[in-house]
């Protein structure tokens, strides 16, 4: 048996990226919510920040989905 080589080859692969923007306000939600938004960087609703797209942040993301507006995107 011919063992095949698993690497794959790697190019240009753009960066994912998350677009990120509190479209409510936290008043009224439990402290945890309102530290995971502001570990975000979200600080007034409409406030915005790109984050790379990593399980971290993603966890954090899901937390609070109910206040959020995510968008994907790929930069060069």
């Amino acid at each position: 048996m011919a063992v095949k080589d698993a690497k794959k080859k790697t190019g240009a692969v753009p960066a994912k990226k998350l677009r990120i923007r509190l479209v409510r306000s936290l008043i009224g939600y439990p402290q945890n919510q309102r530290i995971v938004a502001r570990g975000l960087g979200l600080r007034k609703i409409n406030s915005e920040v790109i984050r790379p797209d990593s399980p971290e942040i993603r966890g954090m993301v899901n937390k609070i989905t109910h206040v959020l507006k995510v968008e994907a995107i790929e930069e060069p």
